[in-house]
């Protein structure tokens, strides 16, 4: 059962990711919102961190497979995320847009300085949990300390980001389905985290249902941000920023 479980968990979760991925960049392309695009990107990202994991669970070790799962899915996907938040509330509310580029600037770097780290690393496979990919196969000094900087960074500006549009709508009284939506997305972006967490513990799989659950509850968040809903108060308030 682990097995089938660690094949189809994040085969799903990587089918709605790149659903999920393909409406934003829809989305982008009709608005050209850098948000959009990041978000997009950071999708795509996440859902090539589920399909890795779904082909580890059917072929076994790949340096290659791993390699990508690494640098896409545990590395980059909640920083490129965290990014396409930057970029919406300095836009709408916190500051001058040149901080997002700065900031932009350091991501791309840092991924470029991260990809040369994790594709040169040393590897040892029997370091893992059984059946189930881990960055403890990583044996080269200095690349695994890359990861809390990256997500550290992606989960405060993509789960702060949603809490704060949240409670901006919630504190308005405006926008009933944006509250509602930024508070799915900042559970969903947490998942991972939790389920991360709990695979340290020993717990078969935690990580791949933790994934799965981010991605529905993400996706969820965003379709119920995105749908039309009439305002609840005069429309001069500043609604302030929402991830759409």
């Amino acid at each position: 059962m682990q097995e089938l479980l660690s094949i189809y968990l994040p085969l799903t979760a990587a089918v709605i990711s790149f659903v999920f991925a393909a409406l934003v960049a829809r989305r982008w392309l009709s608005r050209r919102s850098a948000h959009l695009l990041l978000w997009a990107i950071g999708l795509t990202f996440y859902g090539l961190g589920g399909l890795m994991e779904a082909l580890f669970g059917l072929g076994g070790w790949n340096p290659l497979v791993f390699r990508l799962w690494y640098l896409f899915g545990a590395v980059l996907v909640a920083a490129w995320l965290g990014q396409g938040t930057t970029y919406l509330l300095i836009r709408r509310s916190l500051g001058p847009v040149r901080i997002a580029h700065v900031l932009m600037v350091m991501l791309v770097a840092g991924s470029m300085f991260a990809a040369s780290r994790v594709f040169s690393a040393q590897l040892d496979p029997t370091r893992m949990l059984a059946g189930e990919l881990s960055g403890h196969a990583i044996t080269t000094p200095g690349v695994r300390s890359l990861t809390p900087f990256f997500n550290l960074y992606g989960v405060v500006m993509l789960v702060g980001g949603a809490l704060y549009s949240a409670a901006v709508y919630w504190r308005k009284r405006i926008y009933r389905n944006r509250t509602v939506g930024n508070l799915l997305i900042a559970a969903g972006a947490m998942a991972p985290a939790f389920g991360g967490s709990l695979q340290r513990f020993g717990v078969p799989v935690a990580l791949y249902v933790g994934e799965l659950i981010g991605a529905v509850l993400m996706f969820r968040g965003f379709l119920v941000v995105t749908q039309p809903e009439r305002e609840t108060v005069p429309s001069r308030l500043d609604p302030g920023p929402a991830p759409a």
